[in-house]
């Protein structure tokens, strides 16, 4: 049983189509691209982010496993440097303890071709993928979640995660339909505000088809207050949310006093049935940019957009203390250890002294896999 690590190509569609077919019939619900040619931001020349696969293929016929690699140019330090992120790695290990190992072999491999390797994701110390790079000597780090209940009737009658078991729906039911969860979450989201000395904003957005020199302009004026994140400027944010394509974001320009001081990119998705989310209206604030200081503002405006929208939550995923705080001053719910930053050695040492570094690390979803579940 000879394994290799090679790209994806034409030549392997039906090979993948067939590894595919034997995890959803040994019961996995993971899958991989038999198109070889990435939707999102494939390979082009002079483009600073980009995706590629790779399959780990047995004697030369069968698909056994397979990953992807974002690689993208980062500022860290004030120095530019290429940071990847991965997904994956999906291997049959999960049906067929023949191929208990791959997902290592994987991961080794990403490390050879990529050493400043990252994922961002995951959820507690019980996932095997946590464990495994615990063993590694990765570093993890815990990011919040931002969570703003817009419509509170509509929460607690329609999200999934809080209702899975019946003296929680009974429970969640009562609170929507006397009222006193209404009240409740409308005192916590005020509350909240009041705890982060939040209000007073007065920036607004502005739907914009792409990203102009205006764009480049505010990465300029923002990158020196940032220790590690990935490039902004106007090429690269039209490579990754490019128009008419997937993701499907909303691009907002953010303006205070007639200056553009920031901009966001948000969706809103109508759920239905999500493992998460329900059937709920989900507004989500996927990437942002301005200096930490008016992160409140792009917050706030960004915010507004979606409530016009009718949504009955806004989400973001966060790592920025200052854009934490942007968001618990716009009222939301900031939750703590909800998402896991996790780095190879080699890139935790391009990081160091991680404990500074980290007080000005921007990560959104843009800048993992991008928004695949709103």
């Amino acid at each position: 049983m000879a394994i290799q690590i090679v790209p994806h190509s034409a030549e392997w569609r039906e090979a993948v189509q067939a590894f595919n077919e034997r995890m959803r019939a040994g019961g996995s619900g993971w899958s991989f691209y038999v198109d070889p040619v990435p939707d999102w931001i494939p390979p082009r020349d002079g483009q600073n982010v980009w995706r590629e696969y790779h399959l780990a293929v047995e004697d030369g016929e069968a698909v056994r496993g397979c990953f992807a690699l974002k690689p993208q140019d980062w500022l860290i330090n004030g120095q530019v440097q290429v940071v990847t992120d991965w997904q994956g790695p999906f291997s049959e290990g999960v049906i067929d303890t023949r191929h208990g190992m791959l997902g290592l072999r994987m991961i080794r491999d990403m490390l050879k071709k990529r050493p400043l390797l990252y994922s961002w994701g995951h959820g507690g110390d019980d996932q095997p993928v946590v464990q495994m790079l615990r063993k590694m000597n990765w570093l993890l780090h815990p990011t919040p979640f931002c969570l703003l209940v817009v419509k509170p009737f509509r929460f607690l009658r329609l999200n999934a995660l809080l209702r899975q078991t019946a003296a929680r729906r009974l429970l969640l039911d009562l609170g929507a339909w006397t009222g006193l969860g209404w009240l409740g979450l409308k005192a916590l989201h005020f509350g909240l505000k009041l705890k982060a000395k939040g209000g007073g904003f007065k920036a607004t957005a502005m739907e914009v088809p792409n990203f102009g020199p205006w764009a480049d302009a505010l990465w300029e004026r923002c990158k020196s207050s940032y220790r590690a994140i990935a490039v902004r400027d106007a090429a690269s944010m039209n490579a990754l949310a490019p128009e008419g394509a997937w993701p499907p974001v909303t691009r907002l320009k953010v303006e205070r006093d007639g200056q553009v001081i920031g901009w966001a990119l948000v969706m809103d998705t109508h759920m239905k049935g999500e493992h998460r989310f329900g059937d709920l209206h989900v507004g989500s604030i996927v990437d942002t940019l301005a200096l930490p200081s008016q992160a409140g503002e792009v917050v706030h405006a960004a915010t507004r957009h979606l409530v016009t929208k009718g949504v009955d939550i806004v989400v973001s995923n966060q790592a920025h203390p200052d854009w934490a705080k942007g968001f618990a001053q716009n009222g939301y719910a900031v939750l703590p250890d909800k998402r896991l930053f996790a780095m190879s050695p080699q890139l935790q040492e391009a990081l160091e002294p991680f404990t500074e570094v980290s007080k000005g690390l921007h990560l959104t979803n843009m800048d993992g896999h991008g928004p695949m579940a709103l």
